[in-house]
């Protein structure tokens, strides 16, 4: 391991920071584009956070899993802070599967991103629609609710390609401190 110097923590702090930014303006266009049009659209922001969660620490991958949250809330007119809770514990356990248990391959991320997408939208059928028992409720899931299921997965797989490639290009290398060094020796 290399000992890092003052010039690549500047590099370190640039990267990171410019990481960061394009996260949130690929979050913010994923808004606007869940804004418009009709409602079988994809729920980007889903797989946005999930593809954040998957390179970063626990604690970040939580608070922009809310973030997503939010904004889902705000563009489907849902109760403030449903989808907030319901993707912060999603990004927070992808965060985990992946630290602990799978490598960081596209089948990996592609799984989980089915199961938790199927999931996020599976309960807001159950809680926006079945709950109130609205007329032909089966009609409604497999012609809305799967069809914007199928529509997001299709799209996870572009947003991995773009998170890919800005992680490749803007994700730190590990460097030990100087402190590291003379501890470990």
């Amino acid at each position: 391991m290399r000992i890092k110097t003052t010039r690549e923590k500047r590099i370190f702090y640039f990267k990171t920071a410019l990481r960061w930014t394009l996260y949130y303006v690929i979050i913010l266009m994923s808004f606007v584009i869940m804004t418009t049009g009709s409602w079988k659209k994809p729920v980007l922001l889903v797989p946005v956070a999930l593809c954040i969660a998957i390179n970063n620490d626990i604690m970040a991958s939580a608070y922009t899993g809310a973030f997503c949250g939010f904004l889902i809330d705000i563009a489907c007119g849902r109760l403030i802070g449903y989808n907030a809770v319901i993707l912060t514990i999603f990004s927070a356990a992808m965060t985990l599967i992946f630290e602990l248990y799978l490598r960081r391959k596209f089948i990996n991320y592609i799984v989980l991103t089915a199961i938790m997408t199927f999931l996020q939208c599976f309960l807001d059928f159950q809680f926006f629609y079945k709950l109130w028992d609205y007329e032909n409720v089966n009609n409604i899931f497999r012609n809305v609710t799967l069809k914007v299921w199928i529509y997001t997965m299709i799209s996870s797989v572009i947003l991995y390609v773009i998170f890919r490639i800005i992680n490749n290009l803007l994700m730190p290398k590990e460097h030990l401190t100087i402190e590291e060094v003379i501890r470990n020796n």
